[in-house]
């Protein structure tokens, strides 16, 4: 396989309130190709989109990323983006130039006070030498491309003029402004009727399939990342659980949290009425998470003595080329 355009590992983000600390990520490790879409699931809570945001280097106060690292690997090189400052000029030129992000609430993302075009055109000017009008024109270009109808018009609307899908698409333009290798969508379809939810996505998948760009998709739907990815990596309480391409994921889950959430989603063949299966128990508090295996408070095969007092790695399954768990049910604890 093709080097990967980014490779995080053992990447940890914590944050450090008064009451204590938050382990939000707490040591992930995955890769992305180019032209290959990663989903990252996993409940409310889990560490997906602060790994998005620490890729970014737009971790908010009191967080920071403690250790590890974010390689990025293009044509210019490769640069770990953990040593750049937030707020540098190379950080600067990586966001929305190489990675592009695409908000998970667009509503609160862009400026109410500003046009749609306005924001589409700085996006353009922080990053590619031209005129306003060149830029106008290309803004007017991106926005017939993700399908927005009267694109010339609409550059000149605000956030609020716009229904959902249209805002998601004009928020899907500007990440896409410059270019990038990779592309960030945190939550691309919430709040979307399953109708623009299917449209979003194709848009997505046009754009790769014409740019070549990577993917990272973080969802909590798991129909979204059967439909879109190639890769997958579940995460819980910060850490990474399972990993596996998509079909070892949804065909042969090994990890009980992975089992679990397949089990919960409603199926064709499910008789109606019928009560959809749920996860015992609820995600810890940050501030009392549980000795060795984050999930085994919850887990209906948690071994005791074993599950409840060690801490299970992240560790290729045996006859696996791709797949990866971490659970006492594949492999035994390390003991001191």
């Amino acid at each position: 396989m093709t080097e990967p355009i980014l490779s995080v590992r053992d990447l940890k983000t914590y944050f450090f309130p008064d009451e204590g600390v938050v382990r939000a990520v707490d040591g992930a490790s995955f890769d992305v190709y180019a032209g290959k879409t990663l989903g990252v699931v996993g409940e409310s809570g889990c560490g997906k989109s602060v790994t998005a945001r620490s890729i970014l280097n737009l971790v908010d106060e009191p967080g920071r990323i403690v250790s590890g690292s974010i390689v990025l690997h293009d044509e210019f090189g490769t640069i770990d983006i953990t040593s750049l400052q937030a707020n540098g000029t190379a950080m600067r030129e990586i966001r929305g130039g190489t990675i592009a992000y695409v908000f998970q609430e667009p509503m609160s993302s862009f400026s109410p006070v500003h046009t749609i075009g306005d924001q589409i055109m700085e996006a353009i000017l922080n990053h590619r030498k031209m005129s306003d009008a060149d830029a106008r024109a290309r803004g007017v270009d991106l926005l017939r491309r993700v399908g927005i109808p009267r694109a010339a018009d609409r550059m000149d609307e605000y956030a609020f003029q716009l229904s959902g899908g249209l805002r998601q698409r004009a928020m899907i333009a500007t990440a896409l402004a410059c270019d990038p290798k990779v592309l960030i969508a945190d939550e691309p379809t919430t709040a979307l009727d399953v109708t623009t939810q299917a449209q979003i996505l194709q848009l997505l998948r046009d754009l790769q399939a014409q740019n070549g760009m990577a993917i990272i998709l973080i969802t909590h739907n798991l129909g979204v990342v059967a439909e879109m990815a190639d890769d997958v990596a579940v995460m819980y309480l910060g850490k990474i659980v399972e990993q596996g391409n998509v079909d070892d994921l949804f065909f042969n889950p090994k990890h009980p949290y992975t089992q679990a959430l397949l089990r919960s989603i409603a199926r064709l063949t499910d008789e109606p009425r019928t009560k959809l299966p749920t996860i015992t128990g609820s995600v810890p508090h940050p501030f009392n998470r549980p000795a060795g295996c984050l999930f085994n408070p919850r887990c209906p095969n948690v071994i005791p003595g074993t599950c409840t007092k060690f801490e299970p790695q992240l560790r290729a399954v045996l006859g696996s080329a791709s797949q990866s768990v971490s659970c006492f049910l594949y492999h035994e604890p390390v003991r001191d």
